[in-house]
């Protein structure tokens, strides 16, 4: 991927492999920076969930966030 850098692991999350499947989503019509700020922002709003759970529901919550999000506009 070109562009921002994402750290590839948050707190166990492995963030980059999150965004790098919704960028193959939502690539063509997201950019990367907003993809990558979608995802962190779903790690934080996920804290004190059950640590195994967190990498599925992140990337849950950011691809429907990114779904919402195009619908809007």
């Amino acid at each position: 991927m070109n562009g921002t850098p994402i750290h590839p692991v948050h707190d166990g999350i492995p963030v980059a492999d999150i965004t790098e499947r919704l960028m193959a989503e939502f690539g063509a019509v997201v950019p990367l920076t907003e993809v990558s700020a979608v995802v962190m922002r779903a790690v934080r709003d996920l804290a004190g969930v059950p640590v195994g759970a967190l990498p599925e529901l992140v990337e849950r919550l950011a691809r429907q966030v990114l779904r919402e999000s195009g619908d809007a506009g």
